[in-house]
C-alpha cells in the first residue's frame, strides 16, 4: 500500500495538521486499519475507495474510528488531485457523516460538510478545574463541548490539565474567542482519544461556524487555529451546511510494509 503524508489547512511544510492518507482499492479489515493508525501515531489516518464516481471514506486516530474529521478530508482530497489525476472541479465523499462535497480551486480546497447544532449548558465543574480560566459560556454539540473565553490572548495562552479533560464525557473540547485580526480564533483538544491537541480541526468548525456567524452576523469568516503549527481557514456559513477552504501540501510519500 502507498501512504502519503500530507500538511493540511496551510501552504507551508512543517505548518496546518499532518493527516496520513492511504488509498484503497477495497476495504481492509478495521483491525488492520487501527493498527496502522496507531502505529503512524497522527492525529488522523484516512483511508479511501473508489466506488463508481465517488470515494468512501473513513478516519482513524491512533486509539479509535471517528465519524467525521475535516483536515485528513482535505489531504485525501489533495491526494486524490495531486497524485491520482483526478480532473473533475467536484470530488463526493460517502462517510458516516453523510456526503461530503470537495471543490478544488487552484489550489485551495473547499469542504462542504453538514453544519452542527449546538446548545447551550452550564459550565462543568471539572471543565472550569481544567482550563483554569474565565469561561464566558459553555456549548454542547454531538460528542464536543465548546468553550467561549474572554479574547485571543486567553485562548493562545491556555495550558489546560489533559487529565482532568479526559474525566469529561465529551471526546472533544473545544476552546474559542473572536480574533483580533479574523473574526474567530481556536484551539482543539481531544486527550480522551489519544490527541491533547489538534493543530487544526475542520469538524470543530462545524460548531464553530453556525456560532460566530450567528454571534457577528457574518456569512464570511475568516478562522486561525492557534495550535503551535497554525491552521487558516476560510468559511462560509450556509445554514445546515457550512463550508471551509484551505490549502495543503504533500510532505511525505511511501510504502507500507506489511508482512
Amino acid at each position: 500500500m502507498t501512504i502519503y503524508q500530507v500538511d493540511a489547512f496551510n501552504n507551508q511544510l512543517f505548518k496546518g495538521n499532518p493527516a496520513a492518507v492511504i488509498p484503497l482499492t477495497n476495504w481492509i479489515s478495521d483491525e488492520l486499519m487501527q493498527a496502522i493508525a496507531e502505529e503512524n501515531n497522527l492525529s488522523e489516518t484516512v483511508y479511501f475507495v473508489k466506488k463508481d464516481k465517488s470515494y468512501e471514506i473513513r478516519w482513524f486516530t491512533p486509539t479509535c474510528e471517528i465519524d467525521l474529521c475535516g483536515h485528513a478530508t482535505l489531504a485525501a482530497a489533495h491526494i486524490i488531485y495531486s497524485e491520482l489525476n483526478y480532473a473533475e472541479k467536484e470530488l463526493i465523499f460517502n462517510s458516516k457523516s453523510g456526503d461530503l462535497i470537495v471543490q478544488k480551486k487552484i489550489d485551495w480546497y473547499t469542504l462542504n460538510f453538514p453544519s452542527e447544532e449546538i446548545t447551550e449548558i452550564e459550565t462543568p465543574t471539572i471543565l472550569k478545574t481544567a482550563l483554569n480560566v474565565p469561561i464566558l459560556k459553555t456549548l454542547k454539540g454531538k460528542w464536543k463541548m465548546v468553550a467561549i473565553l474572554e479574547n485571543e490572548d486567553t485562548v493562545e495562552n491556555l495550558t489546560p490539565n489533559f487529565s482532568k479533560l479526559c474525566e469529561l464525557k465529551e471526546r472533544g473540547i473545544i476552546v474559542t474567542a473572536k480574533g483580533k485580526n479574523v473574526h474567530f480564533v481556536s484551539r482543539f483538544f481531544a486527550p480522551k482519544i489519544g490527541i491533547n491537541e489538534d493543530p487544526v480541526t475542520g469538524s470543530a468548525h462545524t460548531l464553530l461556524i453556525p456560532y460566530w456567524a450567528k454571534k457577528l452576523n457574518e456569512t464570511n469568516l475568516n478562522a486561525v487555529q492557534l495550535s503551535k503549527r497554525r491552521g487558516i481557514l476560510n468559511c462560509t456559513y450556509l445554514k445546515d451546511r457550512v463550508e471551509m477552504s484551505g490549502q495543503a501540501i504533500t510532505y511525505l510519500k511511501g510504502k507500507l510494509t506489511l508482512t
